[in-house]
């Protein structure tokens, strides 16, 4: 074997880490030198299990050399690899010691940007905890006043629940989404995503949670005074008039062809169900809401 295989490479700084008769203290320093030359080595050669043992011990001696940031890099490659390997769990678990590595350096937005490549990772093979992911990587930059950072993980969120169908849950982060735009005075985007809101509350066939949004969220000045306020109360007078037409017209409209592409695609298949019946549904409900008013 040559100097630079790395199985010797490896074999060696692992010597240098081990206490014995003869060593009294491990060499940090010298091993994770030779952990990083294996590491390379390895994945040059496209051993990426090899590789990734290699990177999590260079990762670890960069910690014992009190050295965050870069073992954090070094456990970032280690999940990189654990995705080419599609070892869904690693990924998860090194790509989230690699944002608390940042973390330790005072570094919220890689932290946050190693949990949202984990979430990337994962959008096909574990959804839901893709959805996770995302959301902490939010609240890392929540928590340090950076939510315009964010957008594109709170729009990614949105998109996976979307995905797995659960349109409430899609809804509500597309709200947390207007929300930190709201703090940015990112009005356009609030805007936006007010309307999408009410989309996806449409496609999921709930008219009453979609008015109910929509009074909500006229409650916000900029959204009253907004193209996105005026089609979505034409697109709820139309389901609250039944008239299929008019829903289909509003749905091509350019206020919604300016949204992101996945509440686009739902809004084109508006309308979704029998609306006929969901305009009974919405008269039963105020009628039942005049009932209970009635002092009589």
């Amino acid at each position: 074997m040559s100097s630079s295989d790395p199985n010797k490479l490896i074999s060696k700084a692992d010597k240098l880490t081990k206490l014995s008769l003869t060593r009294w203290s491990a060499d940090w320093k010298s091993a994770t030198l030779l952990y990083e030359q294996a590491a390379n080595g390895f994945r040059v050669s496209k051993d990426y299990e090899k590789a990734k043992l290699a990177f999590e011990k260079a990762s670890k001696g960069q910690e014992m050399l009190a050295s965050p940031w870069d073992a954090a890099k070094h456990m970032e490659s280690a999940a990189a690899l654990a995705k080419e390997l599609r070892n869904w769990t690693e990924v998860i678990d090194f790509y989230r010691r690699a944002s608390e590595l940042y973390m330790q350096c005072d570094r919220p937005q890689p932290a946050s940007d190693s949990l949202a490549k984990a979430a990337r990772a994962l959008e096909d093979a574990l959804p839901d905890d893709a959805v996770q992911l995302y959301t902490d990587a939010c609240v890392i930059l929540e928590d340090d006043g950076k939510e315009q950072m964010a957008f594109d993980l709170y729009r990614a969120a949105a998109s996976v629940y979307v995905k797995l169908e659960k349109f409430t849950d899609a809804a509500t982060f597309l709200l947390r989404l207007g929300l930190a735009a709201d703090k940015c005075n990112a009005r356009n985007s609030q805007c936006k995503v007010y309307l999408s809101a009410i989309i996806v509350y449409l496609y999921a066939h709930d008219l009453k949670q979609a008015e109910k949004c929509y009074n909500d969220c006229s409650q916000i000045d900029a959204f009253l005074r907004s193209d996105q306020n005026r089609c979505a109360s034409k697109l709820l007078s139309a389901y609250t008039e039944g008239d299929v037409e008019e829903i289909k017209r509003v749905a091509q409209s350019s206020t919604i062809s300016n949204l992101d592409n996945v509440i686009i695609k739902l809004a084109r298949k508006l309308p979704t169900g029998d609306v006929a019946e969901l305009k009974e549904e919405a008269a039963k409900g105020e009628e039942e809401a005049l009932d209970e008013n009635d002092l009589t």
